[in-house]
C-alpha cells in the first residue's frame, strides 16, 4: 500500500471517532470513466482506498470548488484562478487571491490528475496527495487567506451543506478532511481525452501534413526532442510529471522543487505541465513568462540558458536550443494544438450553471 494512501485512510479514521456514523455509511459509487485510449496505454488511476468516488461526494466537490465560501472574505473560490473555458487554468498570469494578493506563479490547469502517480502537485511538488493540493490554498496567505476553522463553522452553519455532507460521508460534523475530500473527487473526474490527435489515434480523423509533420518534429531527438519530458501517442498524458530545469534562467529567484526538498540540485527544477489543451492554458511555465505558444517554441528553439542544475535532456542548451527553422516552428505549433480538447472545456459536467 503506498504511504500516502495510508497517510489519508489514518486522517479518515481519525476523524471518525467524532463522525461514528461513516464507518457504516456508504454513498453511492461512481467509478471514473476511463478512456479507451488512457486504457490501452498507461496504468490504472490512483483513487485513495479512503475516498473512493461517489455520487454524493462529487457533487459536493464540484459545489465547493465553486463556492468563495472557502475564503476569509466569500469573494475567491477554487474555479476562479482554475477556470473551465481555460482548462481549469488562469488566463492571468499571476491569479489574483483575496484582498488583491497575488503571487509570483502561473496557477497550473487541472485534468486528468488521477493519473499523477507520484502524486506530487503544484509547479514544486510541495503536495503529497490531490486531497492535501485542496487543502493548502485555503489557508495560503496570497491566495483564499482562511483558516480551517472558520471555514468549517460557516459551511456547519450553511442552509445547504450539512445535509449534502451527511449525503455523502454519512456525517454530521464537518471539517477539513471531508471537504478536501469531496473537492479531490470532483478534481478526479476533470479527464481530458477527446483531443483530435485522440481521434486521429483511434482512427476516427486523419490530421493535417501540418501536423503529422509537426507530431514528427516533437519526437525526432535531432530535431524538437520534446516527448522524454512531455510523453508521445503512446502516453496520452502528455507529461512524464517530473521535475525539471528546462533552461528558463541562469540564476533562479524562484527556487522551485529546490526549495522544497532543500536540495541545491533541484534548484530551478519545475513540473513538466501536459501539453493537452494548450489552446486554452495561455500564459505558459511556472511565472507565465510566455503569452503565446510561439515564444514557448523559440525558447526551445533558440532561447535556452544555461545553468548549474539543467536539465541533460536540454542537450543543445550550449546552441542555445535546437534551432528550427520558421516552417518547423509552424508545423510543431500544429501539432501541439491537435491536443487541445474543445469537449473538454465545454462539458457541462464540468461547470455550474
Amino acid at each position: 500500500m503506498r504511504i500516502r494512501q495510508l497517510h489519508i485512510i489514518l486522517l479518515v479514521l481519525c476523524f471518525s471517532c467524532e463522525n461514528e456514523s461513516v464507518e457504516h455509511y456508504a454513498a453511492t459509487p461512481s467509478p471514473l470513466d476511463i478512456p479507451k485510449i488512457f486504457e490501452d496505454n498507461i496504468l490504472a488511476p490512483v483513487i485513495p482506498i479512503g475516498n473512493p468516488q461517489t455520487i454524493e461526494g462529487i457533487a459536493l466537490g464540484k459545489k465547493l470548488f465553486f463556492d468563495p465560501i472557502l475564503s476569509s472574505n466569500n469573494t475567491q473560490a477554487c474555479a476562479d484562478c482554475h477556470t473551465p473555458e481555460n482548462a481549469f487554468t488562469d488566463s492571468d498570469r499571476f491569479s489574483d487571491g483575496v484582498d488583491g494578493m497575488f503571487g509570483n506563479r502561473n496557477s497550473m490547469p487541472l485534468f486528468n490528475l488521477a493519473w499523477n502517480y507520484d502524486e506530487k502537485f503544484f509547479w514544486d511538488g510541495n503536495t503529497f496527495s490531490l486531497e492535501h493540493q485542496a487543502f493548502v490554498p485555503v489557508s495560503d496567505p496570497i491566495e483564499m487567506n482562511s483558516n480551517w476553522t472558520e471555514v468549517e463553522q460557516k459551511l456547519q452553519q450553511h442552509s445547504e451543506y450539512p445535509v449534502l455532507f451527511e449525503q455523502a460521508f454519512g456525517v454530521s460534523k464537518i471539517d477539513s478532511t471531508f471537504i478536501t475530500n469531496a473537492i479531490a473527487q470532483f478534481e478526479r473526474t476533470l479527464i481530458s481525452s477527446n483531443s483530435k490527435f485522440d481521434k486521429y489515434l483511434l482512427g476516427e480523423v486523419t490530421l493535417s501534413p501540418e501536423e503529422l509533420n509537426g507530431f514528427n518534429i516533437f519526437m525526432d531527438e535531432a530535431k524538437g526532442d520534446c516527448f522524454h519530458c512531455h510523453g508521445s501517442d503512446k502516453n496520452p498524458l502528455w507529461t512524464d510529471n517530473i521535475f525539471h530545469n528546462n533552461g528558463l534562467d541562469e540564476t533562479f529567484t524562484d527556487l522551485g522543487l529546490g526549495a522544497v526538498t532543500g536540495d541545491p540540485a533541484d534548484n530551478g527544477k519545475f513540473k513538466s505541465p501536459s501539453l493537452r489543451n494548450l489552446e486554452f492554458t495561455a500564459p505558459y511555465m511556472h511565472d507565465g513568462r510566455f503569452a503565446t505558444l510561439d515564444e514557448v517554441i523559440n525558447h526551445y528553439s533558440e532561447g535556452l540558458k544555461n545553468s548549474s542544475t539543467i536539465d541533460p535532456l536540454m542537450k543543445k542548451v550550449t546552441q542555445g536550443g535546437v534551432g528550427l527553422s520558421e516552417l518547423e516552428k509552424a508545423d510543431l505549433k500544429a501539432f501541439l494544438l491537435s491536443l487541445s480538447d474543445h469537449e473538454f472545456i465545454d462539458n457541462p459536467k464540468f461547470k455550474i450553471e
